[in-house]
């Protein structure tokens, strides 16, 4: 459909002409960005100064946006790779008309301001990601792309291009030298994501000093070799050579493009050209100095000339007049493809279809006992078919995580209609491009490792969590249970690691049922990223597991109010348990067997249904294949693991590390006897209980 629409030009709008109010602007933006760090007495004021004219061409002639609607789903996305240079950023949206007040730029870096030391998406309309941790934002400025180009295969139709817009991004050196960057662009020139422009501010400083340093490499050849469409501006003294560069960008089509753009920090500064304006406020004389230099008068601040003011403010009316046109085309869109444009907006508002939910398996008397990564692939592909937003892949390891979606085709350069993403052996961009897909709306992104290899991907899932992403990760071999491949490759304290960062659910289901469960939890969570953890070897379904009780987080199986002893585990271990509750009963020890599937989830439940599930003055057993961690707060005492693994068969290993009926049921034995001695066990839940809630999340 691409052929029957307006070239990708169509949104660029005119220059000015006028050299002098260009010059004006910039030199504005400049003096502002360096106000805003100097009130904070905090921040980076070099790279807005050095930015300050990729950022003016960007809003003033070629992003499509709406400081009306912030969310508009057809607007250019703008990622600031380098986060630290964000009072560029906070510039650009109070200058054209975001709500970004001055009062909220003088509170830069201020507790609860709208202008954080680092882009939150979450905080300031007009920024799509967070972008503190270098190399994260172009790389979920990969995923915008490859979420627009699907959109565009998808939705549009002859005359209506209701998809269509870039992917710009401003980067900076330290960006590059993270390996995630490599991953990303690497994965971006495969795909041939055309409508991808990265500007390079090409400043040779990093913290340390000249990138002389420890950066010596030839960033455009590299990216040449990556499949990208390379140019260099070395001069900025003339604007054209910049506005040249960005135009032939977005006509190159089948290619992402990369702009390096020679540019001195701190222009102005009498330390530019110096790591000294990197990460330190200029100071007040250097900054009398830059605003007299600037033709602005030192004694004032924050200050915006009033033809640079009706500069922008032209601007945020064109742009405005550009979504009501897109707003027009979208209501004929309704008329002539009354279905597609329902899909578009129940994907906008995040409405899972109609039953979609009743479609994942539950067991059935019968059923054969999978493992958990099986059961997982049956609940992907129950609802792939009804749920066309759901897409992503695997890091190579298709045949083995079982993610592939048997309804739809590859998403390659020459498919971009297709869902299921080759992402190659690149865990943590994966993670971070499915970030990007998320940002950009109206797509449900997954993606899929080794448990362990989730270790590769934190910096990214940490950002999910952040940045409210309900990103469905799928990791497989969840155990010292997938066996040969040894410790390098059976997580420990992986799981441990993962429950402990903020707004992640870590679900291990046991079987059929609580993998329903697990599906249903990670769907319904729109603003929490999900971690559904699943075994490499088959486990047995349980009677008493129930989808509904299981999204409780933890539930009594088994057992009942008069019981000696909670025999509580996650995933495999769950239905070990249970036959150890069975051996128990016949040596006349009553025990109950509770899941835990997430303690996440459970952690959220009121005490008196948690007291219900693990009762009052009852020994607590937790039996899992991972890092004690956080058990401590739900049981006694613990079998789980204290050591590395090791390369054996998988039951073998768990028969070296405790994971067996007769050490469970020697265990429980010990355990019940012991505090029979001592009249019962401790409260787990007598403890002092305040309120020191704050706001996060």
């Amino acid at each position: 459909h691409q052929a029957s629409m307006s070239s990708p030009d169509h949104k660029k709008r005119k220059s000015s002409g006028d050299k002098a109010l260009d010059k004006k602007c910039i030199d504005t933006i400049r003096v502002f960005s360096a106000d805003m760090v100097q009130a904070a007495n905090s921040g980076h004021p070099g790279a807005p100064m050095g930015c300050a004219p990729m950022a003016h061409l960007l809003w003033s002639e070629n992003m499509t946006f709406s400081p009306s609607s912030p969310e508009w789903s057809n607007r250019d996305r703008f990622v600031l790779s380098n986060g630290h240079a964000c009072a560029l950023q906070y510039s650009m949206l109070h200058l054209t008309g975001y709500d970004v007040t001055l009062d909220d730029c003088k509170k830069f870096r201020q507790l609860g301001s709208k202008t954080p030391g680092h882009p939150e998406n979450f905080c300031t309309d007009g920024v799509e990601v967070c972008t503190g941790p270098l190399g994260q934002g172009l790389t979920n400025a990969v995923g915008m792309a490859m979420a627009e180009k699907h959109l565009a295969a998808t939705f549009n139709q002859p005359d209506f291009p209701v998809v269509d817009h870039f992917t710009y991004v401003i980067c900076g050196d330290g960006c590059l030298q993270e390996g995630v960057t490599s991953e990303a662009s690497s994965l971006a020139g495969h795909l041939g994501l055309g409508k991808l422009i990265v500007l390079y501010d090409d400043n040779n400083i990093t913290i340390d000093g000249s990138t002389e340093l420890s950066f010596t490499e030839d960033v455009s050849m590299r990216y040449e070799s990556y499949g990208w469409h390379v140019q260099a501006v070395t001069d900025l003294t003339n604007l054209d050579s910049l506005r040249n560069a960005i135009s032939k960008a977005r006509e190159v089509t089948d290619k992402p493009s990369m702009i390096k753009v020679k540019t001195v920090i701190g222009l102005g500064s009498k330390k530019e050209g110096t790591h000294g304006v990197h990460g330190a406020p200029l100071g007040a004389e250097d900054l009398s100095h830059v605003k007299s230099k600037y033709g602005f008068n030192p004694e004032e601040s924050f200050a915006v000339p009033s033809d640079v003011a009706a500069h922008y403010a032209s601007v945020s009316k064109q742009v405005e007049a550009d979504k009501s046109s897109w707003d027009a085309m979208f209501a004929k869109y309704q008329a002539a493809h009354p279905a597609l444009h329902a899909e578009f907006v129940r994907r906008e508002n995040r409405e899972l279809p109609a039953g979609l939910l009743d479609l994942l398996p539950v067991f059935k008397a019968g059923d054969k006992d999978l493992a958990s990564r099986k059961l997982s692939e049956a609940c992907i592909n129950s609802i792939a078919e009804n749920f066309p937003e759901l897409m992503g892949g695997s890091a190579d390891l298709t045949p083995s995580n079982l993610t592939s979606l048997k309804c739809s085709s590859d998403f390659q350069a020459s498919t971009p209609a297709g869902r299921y993403i080759r992402f190659g052996v690149r865990e943590h961009a994966m993670a971070g491009i499915c970030n990007g897909m998320f940002a950009h709306g109206n797509i449900r992104p997954y993606c899929a490792t080794f448990l362990n290899f989730a270790g590769y991907a934190l910096g990214s899932i940490r950002c999910s969590a952040l940045s409210k992403f309900g990103v469905l990760y799928v990791m497989t071999h969840d155990s010292i249970g997938l066996g040969e491949d040894g410790p390098t490759h059976q997580p420990i304290e992986m799981i441990e690691s993962l429950r402990s960062m903020p707004n992640v659910n870590v679900l291990r289901p046991c079987d059929t049922n609580e993998t329903n469960a697990a599906y249903q939890i990670a769907l319904t969570q729109h603003e929490t990223p999900s971690v559904i953890c699943l075994s490499r070897q088959t486990l047995p379904n349980l009677a008493g597991t129930d989808p509904a009780k299981a999204q409780k987080g933890g539930y009594i199986v088994s057992g009942d109010d008069n019981t000696d002893l909670v025999l509580v585990g996650t995933g495999s271990e769950t239905g070990l348990c249970a036959k150890a509750a069975e051996e128990l009963a016949s040596a006349g020890i009553k025990a109950r067997v509770v899941s835990m599937m997430c303690m996440d989830v459970f952690d959220a439940q009121s005490e008196e249904y948690k007291k219900s599930v693990l009762g009052e003055g009852l020994p607590v057993i937790a039996v899992e294949a991972a890092a004690v961690g956080s058990w401590n707060k739900y049981s006694h005492v613990q079998v789980c693991m204290k050591t590395f693994g090791a390369s054996g068969k998988g039951g073998d290993l768990m028969s070296k590390f405790g994971f067996t009926l007769d050490n469970v049921v020697a265990k429980s034995k010990l355990v019940v006897d012991y505090y029979k001695s001592k009249g019962s066990a401790p409260d787990l839940f007598s403890r002092p209980v305040w309120d020191d809630a704050v706001s996060g999340h």
